[in-house]
């Protein structure tokens, strides 16, 4: 597999033979002679004997990594971090620090970026409904642009601007582009509930209203065609639609708006041979046909924005499970873990396919085919269906879930009381915790009930 983001941190070429699984590992993981697996130096067996598992672990050097890489394929545009991915406090000054901005979807996003230092004007709030305190909250702490995604929005952003203040806003447009790895993720099209359709002229109307309300500022547009893309044709076209537009809103109101926002959406490899999108391939590609396109429209270049999140953190995550029992039913073989659908939902919601991994232990025997469960009371409670362990995997032992990076915590729930898991960091060896683990005490304090 081609990896088209170079990250620092690796120790040296690994054997040919040994690569094939590591393509969609963290670039810093290394095999050991006792079946253990280290990331950034730490080893994997002694993380989960330190921390327990379930345990998300998280390369600090590949985020970091990722987030340069981003900035030198785009240069002179604005990165976004999408935070609803994956946030807390040390990713937030991880993005500060590597020069990206941040987008989120919710007061409460906003307001742990904003309590952790990160400049409320690199901010850009987005949502198909957001609540009077996503606003309010936005407003007062000022940040750089809020992304309209319904009519009913400008009024109610406008009426909550300071007097004598503007609100810097962006328009959500639907461009009628289908695209994205699930049905459920694709959001480029007018059946599903974001932004304002181009088919039905409800975008350029709203582009009007706003241009009519001194209380608000429009910047530019924006439009977000789906999640896990990994090819370039989409975004191409998505620039031609957008670029038609703002000649449009040239033509009928004589303004040439500023900025393009393309969103993010840039799909990632979760198991080894599966393609992933070329960001330097994409940047290249989009940033020729906004040039080309503006010049055949008579427009100047707007500024452009990019806003990944999976593919910054994505590949930068490994799960980690310990096995609690194996269970053969008929012709099928099941391995439960000590986690599932409460910390990883995403395989019941999209259909998403991992590639566990054992470790913590050689292993001489030959491979089996198994199905990868969790604890929960759901039969859809299914980590990795049909995947190859080997065959004498049982209780105690320890699997690694790559790729475990983006929309795990921050998908996490509550069901059965189990407790979401802590999030440990990597570095140069040495591991600490992020986040905590999910306490039963700390869920019974919400509990205030008799």
């Amino acid at each position: 597999m081609t990896t088209t983001l170079d990250t620092p941190g690796t120790a040296g070429p690994l054997p040919a033979a040994d690569t094939g699984w590591l393509g969609v590992w963290p670039a810093s993981a290394r095999p050991a002679a006792d079946g253990d697996v280290s990331v950034a130096g730490v080893s994997l067996a002694e993380a989960a004997d330190r921390f327990g598992t379930p345990l998300y672990l998280l390369d600090e050097e590949e985020v970091r990594g990722r987030c340069r890489a981003y900035r030198a394929a785009f240069p002179g545009a604005d990165v976004l971090y999408a935070a609803k991915a994956f946030i807390s406090r040390a990713m937030v000054r991880w993005i500060e620090e590597e020069g990206l901005g941040l987008d989120v979807c919710s007061a409460g996003e906003l307001l742990l970026a904003f309590a952790a230092g990160f400049p409320a004007e690199r901010i850009v709030l987005h949502g198909n409904a957001k609540s009077p305190e996503d606003l309010r909250t936005a407003v007062r702490l000022g940040v750089g642009r809020i992304v309209v995604d319904s009519a009913s929005e400008i009024a109610r952003i406008a009426a909550i601007v300071p007097a004598g203040s503007r609100q810097r806003v962006l328009v959500r447009v639907v461009p009628g582009i289908a695209a994205g790895g699930h049905a459920k993720v694709r959001t480029g099209t007018d059946d599903q509930k974001f932004g304002l359709s181009l088919t039905d002229g409800s975008a350029q109307h709203a582009i009007g209203r706003i241009l009519g309300q001194p209380a608000l500022e429009l910047m530019g547009v924006h439009c977000h065609i789906g999640s896990q893309i990994t090819s370039v044709k989409p975004y191409v076209a998505a620039v031609r639609r957008m670029v038609g537009l703002l000649a449009r809103v040239h033509e009928q109101h004589g303004v040439e708006l500023p900025e393009l926002d393309l969103g993010g959406g840039h799909g990632i490899a979760y198991r080894p041979g599966e393609p992933e999108l070329d960001v330097p391939a994409l940047a290249a590609r989009v940033r020729a046909e906004l040039a080309e396109g503006c010049a055949r429209a008579g427009l100047a270049v707007p500024r452009l924005t990019v806003e990944p999140g999976r593919a910054v953190v994505g590949p930068a995550g490994v799960a980690l499970y310990r096995v609690l029992a194996v269970k053969r039913t008929g012709e099928r073989v099941f391995v439960a873990v000590d986690g599932g659908m409460s910390d990883n939902p995403r395989p019941a919601l999209y259909g998403v396919r991992y590639a566990p991994r054992l470790i913590g232990r050689t292993c001489a025997a030959e491979q089996a085919e198994v199905t990868v469960v969790g604890r929960h009371c759901e039969a859809g409670d299914v980590l990795a269906e049909s995947v190859s362990l080997p065959s004498d995997v049982r209780p105690g032992d320890l699997l690694a879930v790559p790729a475990a990076g983006a929309y795990h915590l921050s998908m996490a729930s509550g069901y059965n009381l189990v407790g979401r898991p802590p999030v440990v960091a990597v570095r140069d060896g040495a591991a600490r915790t992020l986040v905590r683990r999910e306490s039963l005490e700390d869920m019974s304090r919400r509990d205030v009930g008799l």
